[in-house]
């Protein structure tokens, strides 16, 4: 006690004034951060009340989408600002000038742009991005070329999940075309190969029945928003008839969908007796001018033939 009452007697007037400014000081810092802290709290609170607020009232789910993602960047911005605002009141208690260091920043700024231009591009377009609601967490979208599910839109960057699990970052400014197949309604597109033999017309009809089957269950029946369209005739393929028809489905079931459908289609074919084509080659020899075609060579067992294109048996030879 002693030697504490000695040290408060050697202070001077100066001293005891200058403590008392440190300490006030280190009071004011303490009051920012606490300040900056609340209302980082007070911002997370009221964006998420707003964003559950605004997810009640929107009926789609491409709108709720929307509101979570708008809300993640807003909570983003919101914390910059915040801790940038903490800082420069703490450099300011600090006896940092803030005036030179704003005026040294726009110059550094001006500076770091032309050096950090594809930075700035990334941040420009990841705001289009979300102004013009391209691109929401939770949809299935094909990137700059790269699909899978969007789990998190920033302004710097999307960062998808494809099929495989594995994660892509792909900055903003990298994206020039955005291949949304989330948005309202999808399409499950099948082409049909059948023979070359098989009538048409029944085949279409056995498609129509299945598709029939399909909007009746309970399963795949919401799922389906339209009947079968059937295109018709695609092309003539080298060894099937292709035939082309869709689907007019909920978003992102157009996958499911089409795997079911082909599944019924292949046992419904089986039961009809419609063959389903694999790869054919025929081997034309030709003709001579007097129209007879030259004998095939086969080896079977070790023993040559002769297998005349004519229609007559093979013989030995």
């Amino acid at each position: 006690m002693e030697s504490i009452s000695g040290f408060f007697a050697n202070l001077s007037w100066a001293d005891l004034k200058e403590w008392s400014g440190v300490a006030a000081g280190s009071l004011r810092i303490a009051v920012i951060l606490a300040l900056a802290w609340i209302a980082l709290m007070i911002s997370r609170r009221l964006i998420r009340t707003l964003r559950e607020y605004l997810a009640r009232q929107k009926e789609s789910v491409e709108d709720v989408k929307r509101v979570e993602t708008l809300g993640r960047v807003f909570r983003y911005i919101a914390s910059v600002l915040i801790t940038v605002i903490a800082g420069l009141a703490i450099m300011g208690e600090l006896g940092i000038a803030i005036g030179p260091i704003l005026g040294a920043a726009g110059v550094v700024g001006v500076a770091v742009g032309f050096g950090a231009q594809s930075l700035v591009k990334d941040y420009f377009t990841g705001f289009f991005l979300l102004l013009e609601n391209q691109v929401r967490q939770g949809d299935v979208a094909e990137v700059a070329g790269i699909g899978g599910l969007v789990e998190e839109v920033t302004l710097r960057f999307v960062r998808l999940r494809d099929y495989d699990g594995n994660v892509h970052f792909i900055p903003n400014g990298n994206i020039s075309t955005v291949t949304n197949r989330s948005r309202g309604f999808a399409r499950a597109v099948m082409d049909i190969g059948v023979a070359y033999r098989e009538d048409v017309d029944q085949c279409f009809d056995v498609m129509r029945q299945v598709g029939r089957e399909m909007r009746e269950d309970s399963v795949f029946g919401p799922k389906i928003m339209e009947d079968l369209e059937i295109a018709g005739v695609e092309q003539w393929a080298d060894s099937a008839v292709v035939l082309r028809c869709r689907f007019q489905v909920m978003p992102l079931e157009q996958w499911a969908v089409r795997r079911e459908f082909l599944r019924r289609l292949k046992r419904a074919f089986d039961q009809n007796g419609i063959e389903i084509p694999y790869p054919h080659l025929t081997v034309y020899a030709g003709e001579d001018k007097s129209g007879r075609a030259p004998s095939f060579r086969i080896t079977s067992g070790g023993e040559d033939f002769l297998d005349t294109a004519s229609g007559g048996d093979a013989a030995p030879h």
